[in-house]
């Protein structure tokens, strides 16, 4: 049986590719000698001999043994020391050991294998003992060696497995990433060429997530965009891919047999699961999405293209406001390419004198007085001439410039306020006010400044202009980003003398509840309610009940956009305070303001 397990073991040794070095530490020479000679009359062992512990300890650190056969009873350092000198050494430490000696005491070999040890040999050992257990231990060691490589290997295969999930997916919402989807069209597109196919690539950015984001913090905003995510994917069937590109920003691979229906039909869902109400952590917030669509192969033959076309359309959707979709068209690439090129001018207009004020007269429908101004600026472009501000404001808006055309506006209205105000004064008409006040509107972003109050104080004292003549015109959706913030910005201003209106009323929110709250002094009802009044019922309803509702609250009313006599009629009729409109004037430079006010020209009412 001996001889058998021997044998086996022999065997296994064999195996191994190289030969097995084995440190005998003995006090006692002879013994030792007999277990070197031993050793070094088999091939497949390379012996080395310690005298004393201390020295055993040395020559395993240097020639890392792959077996260690030790005396327990040494002189100076014996064999439990030599053990636990090796264990507490990392380069050491997984090195089998085997007892040598001459007590079998069973607290004794207790104490060793708490220590470590693999087995005990007693003394005196013969040949085939020494080998056998030498063998065994080398064999099991191979063993436990070759479990770890597995082990090692199935670990390592399962990090490179999650490193390759994390490489290509998003670790927030758990879809493939941007490089994902890149890969997917990549093998996609050959195969749709081949067999002459349509691909739909839709791309969905989510409007104002970054104020929702800033306002409820990013854990908020982790849990939003994982519920959108899955709200996407419910759009979607299972051959369709869903992706989170950017922050904010999603995108889909369609393939379909019709691509531009389903894309129709996607988009269409999308838009109204975001018109459902998302509740995260108990709150309820509302979005809406910008959507934009590219096909393949018509608007592009690769990937880059189809981005590139994709992008453009993106643009052009954020340029209509958002909440919608559109399809990439070489129409839209051209407005886009005007679009780029506007920013870029933008950018030096100011500092050319390409920007001026018009300004449209406000009349008191009591005395039909001129008694105030809308200031609105106008850009003379050099290439493609005079521009409203509906097409430039929201690109600098969205690139900044507006906080340095915004001050300049103020700073122009206050001088030029200042000049009228001496003519007006100079008037001894008693029907006329003895101040006349200039209205200009302040765009969200210079409205959210910490330092606007700072600003108007400032530019009053260089302008020497009465307070009372500056009236700031701010719209539902400015106000409503930070409530609190913006009462206690419009009380600052209150404070020093200035009117605040709140304009384009009934287009937005058109909340009773926040007109409570601020303290407005002016409610300009928008031209859309105005247009057409006479003959729109509906919108003749809603005028009058705008204006019913202002004065219950103590509010004066304006009305903009009035351009026939039957609009102005009806609006005398119903008591609204103030017009202004083309039945009057249209906007007009500075100068022209200023010979309508010397020659005191009224509004028959």
């Amino acid at each position: 049986m001996i001889w058998q397990l021997l044998d086996r073991s022999q065997i296994e040794l064999r195996k191994m590719s190289r030969m097995k070095k084995i440190l005998i530490i003995e006090d006692e020479e002879s013994i030792r000698e007999d277990i070197l000679e031993i050793l070094g009359n088999c091939n497949e062992f390379e012996a080395i001999g310690a005298e004393d512990g201390l020295m055993g300890v040395r020559l395993a650190k240097i020639h890392k043994p792959d077996l260690i056969i030790c005396d327990v009873t040494m002189p100076e350092l014996d064999g439990y020391g030599v053990l636990g000198a090796l264990r507490n050494e990392p380069s050491t430490s997984l090195i089998p050991f085997i007892f040598l000696t001459a007590r079998a005491d069973k607290s004794d070999i207790r104490r060793g294998m708490n220590l470590g040890a693999d087995d005990y040999l007693l003394k005196p050992i013969g040949q085939l003992e020494l080998l056998l257990a030498i063998s065994v231990r080398l064999a099991k060691q191979a063993a436990i060696e070759t479990h770890f490589r597995v082990h090692l290997n199935n670990a390592m295969q399962a990090t490179q497995d999650r490193l390759n999930y994390s490489l290509y997916h998003d670790s927030l919402t758990d879809l493939p990433n941007r490089l994902s989807l890149r890969e997917h069209l990549a093998r996609l597109l050959p195969q749709a060429q081949a067999e002459g196919k349509l691909i739909a690539v839709l791309l969905i950015d989510l409007d104002r997530f970054k104020r929702i984001n800033d306002i409820k913090g990013q854990v908020f905003g982790d849990n939003l965009l994982q519920t959108v995510a899955q709200r996407l994917l419910g759009c979607v069937t299972q051959n369709d891919v869903v992706a989170r590109t950017d922050a904010d920003e999603f995108a889909i691979i369609l393939n379909a047999v019709d691509p531009r229906g389903e894309a129709n039909n996607v988009a269409q869902s999308i838009l109204e699961e975001m018109t459902r109400s998302f509740v995260i952590d108990r709150q309820e917030v509302y979005l809406t999405a910008s959507i934009s669509v590219s096909l393949y192969p018509q608007d592009g033959r690769d990937i880059d293209s189809l981005f590139k076309q994709v992008n453009t359309a993106m643009s052009y959707a954020k340029q209509q406001g958002g909440n919608c979709y559109q399809f990439y068209t070489k129409d839209i690439e051209t407005d886009t390419d005007e679009q780029l090129a506007l920013e870029a001018s933008l950018h030096r207009a100011l500092e050319k004198n390409e920007f001026q004020v018009y300004y449209q007269p406000q009349i008191d429908l009591l005395t039909g007085v001129i008694i105030g101004a809308e200031a609105l600026l106008r850009w003379y472009h050099p290439e493609y001439g005079l521009l409203s501000p509906d097409k430039f404001i929201p690109l600098a808006e969205e690139n900044g410039a507006i906080i340095a055309i915004g001050e300049w506006v103020l700073s122009t209205v206050c001088s030029q306020a200042k000049e009228w105000q001496e003519i007006v004064s100079q008037s001894k008409d008693v029907n006329r006010q003895n101040y006349l006040k200039v209205a200009v509107n302040l765009s969200g972003r210079q409205f959210q400044q910490i330092n606007l109050t700072t600003k108007i104080i400032h530019l009053l004292e260089e302008t020497d202009l009465d307070p009372s003549c500056l009236e700031l015109e701010v719209t539902e959706g400015v106000i409503i980003r930070d409530i609190e913030a913006s009462i206690a910005k419009m009380r600052e201003l209150k404070a020093l003398g200035i009117q605040i209106s709140i304009d384009d009323f009934g287009t937005g929110y058109s909340s009773l509840s926040y007109l409570k709250q601020f303290p407005f002094d002016t409610l300009k009802i928008d031209q859309c309610f105005i247009r057409n009044m006479p003959s729109e019922p509906k919108n003749k309803a809603i005028a009058i009940a705008i204006i019913q509702m202002a004065h219950s609250l103590g509010l004066k009313v304006i009305a903009e956009g009035v351009e026939t006599r039957a609009e102005l009629e009806l609006l005398c009729q119903n008591q609204c305070d103030e017009i202004q409109g083309y039945v009057f004037s249209r906007p007009i430079p500075a100068e022209e303001f200023r010979r309508l006010l010397v020659s005191d020209r009224r509004l028959q009412v």
